[in-house]
């Protein structure tokens, strides 16, 4: 556990890999000139997105034993996320995603993942003694679409949840690699009612609910007695949360956005920092605004430059955001 001193801890448990993405915007994959690879993953961006803001993180998940898993490893090092939870498959490769940059900085993805060494994740693999450790245990759904790594991802949550930890959802969804919308959104589904945070996109709120309306009532019908808060996520819109005695809306921040990649893992960072702080921020809705007004910051500023990793604010640059706001 977290000595004194010492900040407390958050795993994040699922995917690393590298993203290919096109030198130039607003062309299809195979019109690129060009492209450039960045380190990519959902919950390897939330990992190094609290690091950078001064934060306490661990990754847990597998990579190749190649070039491309070395250099991820070494850049969640480098990040100061702790590395005790990765492992290396000798008979797999890291996976690859080739992403194309919409004119409006919007994604499309193309992977590379057949299998990749992160879904070959065992339960005996994992690092138990780390994941004991997490106040706050983070994972999305790409590490329930096969096994083994599924019951890698249920045994961390479970002994992550006997420990006491936190536990916090983004499903994060990939359609391209489920086999079909009705898979994945049962296995989504699967794990709703285990968490006590939840965010969704829009667009995920509409995947889930199949109803084309973004409003409370839709949102409410996501949630579930153990659920402390629940954020819907409005791109340029803001981002709406919903909590056991109250909710509301937090306004965006208008910027120019060049690649939306990581802004979604930036503003999860942000927030879970704040909250494995002090988690009577969920049950206070003015300190509640406040994170989230910072978290929105955090995301709308990872959208003004290309790539997730690099463009993934400290708390400095936070600060000084806001201040001109």
């Amino acid at each position: 556990m977290a000595s004194n001193g010492e900040k407390p801890l958050i795993v994040s448990f699922g995917e690393m890999l590298i993203d290919f993405v096109p030198t130039e915007s607003g062309v299809s994959l195979a019109e690129a000139p060009g492209f450039l690879k960045a380190p990519g993953g959902a919950p390897a961006n939330v990992a190094i997105a609290v690091t950078r803001l001064g934060g306490r993180s661990a990754f847990v998940g597998k990579l190749g034993d190649d070039e491309f898993g070395h250099m991820l490893a070494g850049i969640l090092r480098k990040n100061g996320v702790a590395d005790e939870g990765i492992n290396f498959d000798t008979g797999a490769r890291t996976a690859l995603a080739f992403v194309t940059l919409r004119a409006d900085g919007d994604r499309e993805f193309m992977f590379y993942r057949n299998p990749s060494a992160d879904m070959l994740l065992r339960p005996d693999e994992l690092n138990l003694e780390l994941i004991r450790s997490a106040k706050v245990f983070h994972y999305g759904s790409i590490s329930l679409i096969v096994e083994p790594c599924r019951s890698a991802h249920l045994k961390a949550m479970e002994v992550a949840k006997e420990a006491g930890a936190l536990l916090s959802y983004d499903p994060n969804l990939r359609e391209p690699l489920w086999p079909s919308k009705e898979e994945a959104k049962t296995q989504i589904m699967s794990i709703w009612d285990k968490a006590e945070i939840i965010k969704v996109s829009d667009v995920e709120l509409e995947f889930l609910t199949g109803s084309n309306k973004i409003d409370d009532e839709t949102a409410m019908s996501l949630w579930h007695p153990n659920l402390k808060l629940l954020l819907v996520t409005l791109g340029e819109k803001g981002c709406r949360y919903y909590a056991k005695t109250f909710r509301g809306s937090v306004d965006p921040f208008h910027v120019n956005a060049v690649d939306t990649t990581g802004a979604g893992d930036s503003f999860v960072g942000a927030l879970l920092n704040k909250i494995a702080d002090d988690q009577s921020i969920l049950e206070d809705e003015e300190r509640l605004r406040k994170v989230l007004r910072f978290a929105n910051a955090c995301g709308a500023i990872t959208t003004t430059k290309k790539g997730a990793i690099p463009a993934l604010p400290s708390d400095a640059e936070v600060l000084s955001f806001l201040e001109g706001k």
